[in-house]
């Protein structure tokens, strides 16, 4: 669309500013997504969030919704959707989107965020303090406006897992997954004599484990123990996990499809991993502390959490990848916390399941608990080994969850600081360890991380700090990441326009010629900016001239006459 065809169709489609919409220009989303609270960006997503949801509007004037565009800084939707969730605590991914329009003729952008409802009893905070819109400003929420959050009923989504396959007889379960679910259910409840639970009928031990009501199987039933062709009873839901290796090339080398009963599948799943034995000599001795590749409990946490958490409406499989030191987990549905930080600051149990019946299925058979301890554990796992933390690749605008677990070491020297460094959290070791993989880190985590001296940079471009990568032995990587010295930048660029002679040097040229000495965490966008600078400076400096579309040296008796 033209500017004027962009500027009528939002006109038609957010007519006016009220308590479920704003319009906000926000030319340049570095300095207004996270910026001066009640302000910036998160804190009118919070104040639509606080009320019924709406649209925010960014890029347009006010009133008249001319087209103004916005810099968006680099962010792409997905990285934008994550930091709201980031940044918005209690904001839901389920319903977060952002448009994304790009004028034809004058290349302007405008984005559209479709925020959700907040959900019952959680009011969205941004700056720490939750915000609403009271005619044309924005505001702290009201004590009444809070209290009636707070009052709201806890709403249960249908629960796919628990609908009822009417078609279903306990001649499709397996009977060795029964056996097996049995065993489990008695290990998990100890405080119920063996004696009892060994005397219920199938019927019952199903019916307390909650996967079969009013004597009919549910879905989760089918997943957990039905026979593998009971599984095209829940057509068209897939349910499927898909082994995949792969080797250093990526090539695939082997797969194989799994599918129910999952309560003995997964072991068939985990059996395909070469969990190699490790060995390490410490210090002090000459015999070596061996370890798996992999902590057992790990890679089958993960993987339980992948069959629990799967939103099987979508109708994927989950995928299971084993590569060249780590492991690929994906699954297809939201991650229901919102974020990583969520998830390891939940204290007690989750308050909501996407499959509640599969999930408290799962619990009493002992593969996988309620009470949001697993994640962290899997972190202080990892932590301990002294391997790197797991990555969390969450989507939420294509619902999908991946997870990345490591099965090798990382640099003695720079675990050995962390670990002997006692102020610093699990919260703040995860921060570094993304650092380390040039990944983007939580504002505020970042702002601690800086005060003590460990990274430096400006958000989201942060790396580890010059006086860290000394203490860790990582100087070589620090200066590839930071790239070097504008001067040495300059001498080099300067050295490729001479040695282009008569016929001069193109920009792209020598873009190719200086981008790995660049800056490694920077993008083609940046780095061409980075560029303009330095030969605009070294075009005052008299070093070089612009001879139509080529750079060429500038002639030694101009430079001595202008001298």
């Amino acid at each position: 669309m033209t500017e004027k065809e962009l500027q009528q169709y939002l006109i038609k489609q957010y007519p006016k500013e009220d308590e479920g919409c704003e319009w906000k220009e926000y030319k340049n989303l570095k300095n207004d997504f996270s910026g001066r609270e009640r302000d910036d960006v998160i804190s009118y997503v919070s104040a639509l969030a606080n009320m019924e949801g709406g649209h925010l509007v960014i890029g347009v004037v006010d009133k008249t919704l001319e087209i103004v565009g916005t810099n968006t800084y680099n962010y792409s939707i997905q990285q934008a959707t994550l930091r709201l969730t980031d940044l918005c605590a209690n904001l839901s991914s389920e319903g977060l989107d952002i448009e994304e329009f790009t004028t034809d003729d004058s290349h302007k952008i405008v984005w559209v965020i479709h925020i959700p409802k907040h959900q019952p009893k959680l009011p969205v905070y941004a700056h720490n303090k939750a915000w609403q819109r009271i005619e044309d400003s924005l505001v702290e929420l009201t004590p009444e406006r809070l209290n009636a959050i707070l009052e709201e009923q806890l709403f249960t989504p249908d629960d796919w897992s628990a609908g009822i396959v009417e078609n279903a007889t306990l001649t499709d379960l397996d009977d060795l997954a029964v056996a097996k679910a049995r065993v489990m259910f008695k290990k998990v409840h100890s405080r119920i004599s063996e004696g009892e639970v060994d005397g219920w009928s199938v019927e019952e031990l199903l019916s307390n484990s909650g996967v079969m009501i009013e004597g009919k199987l549910t879905r989760a039933a089918i997943i957990l123990l039905g026979k593998p062709t009971a599984v095209y009873k829940l057509r068209p839901a897939v349910v499927e996990v898909t082994w995949t290796l792969r080797d250093d090339k990526e090539d695939v080398v082997d797969y194989e499809h799994f599918t129910a009963p999952f309560i003995l599948t997964v072991d068939e799943i985990l059996g395909k991993i070469r969990n190699l034995t490790m060995r390490e000599l410490t210090g002090g001795t000459l015999f070596p502390d061996t370890m798996k590749q992999y902590d057992n409990y790990s890679i089958r946490e993960v993987l339980h959490n992948a069959i629990a958490h799967q939103d099987y409406t979508l109708q994927e499989r989950i995928n299971f990848v084993e590569n060249p030191g780590y492991i690929y987990y994906e699954n297809g549905g939201s991650f229901i916390p919102g974020t990583l930080q969520n998830a390891l600051a939940i204290r007690g149990p989750q308050r909501h399941f996407r499959n509640e019946c599969l999930c408290k299925a799962m619990v009493h058979f002992n593969m996988i608990d309620t009470v949001s301890r697993g994640i962290k554990k899997i972190f202080d796992e990892q932590w301990r080994r002294h391997f790197p933390m797991p990555d969390y690749e969450i989507d939420a605008v294509n619902k999908v969850v991946g997870v990345r677990l490591y099965g090798n070491a990382i640099n003695e020297k720079y675990t050995k600081i962390l670990k002997e460094n006692k102020t610093l959290n699990l919260q703040e070791c995860i921060a570094l360890d993304a650092v380390q993989k040039g990944h983007q880190i939580n504002e505020e985590t970042a702002k601690e991380l800086l005060g003590k001296g460990l990274i430096e940079g400006e958000s989201p471009n942060y790396q580890i700090s010059l006086r860290f990568a000394k203490m860790t032995h990582q100087l070589p990587e620090y200066t590839r990441v930071r790239g070097l010295e504008r001067s040495k930048l300059k001498q080099m660029a300067l050295q490729f326009i001479q040695n282009a002679g008569d016929d001069g040097a193109k920009r792209e040229d020598i873009y190719e010629y200086l981008k790995a000495a660049m800056p490694g965490n920077r993008s083609d966008e940046q780095h061409l900016r980075l560029l303009g600078n330095l030969l605009n400076e070294m075009r005052d400096e008299k070093l070089i001239e612009l001879a139509g579309k080529v750079w060429m040296p500038k002639r030694l008796e101009k430079r001595l006459e202008n001298d």
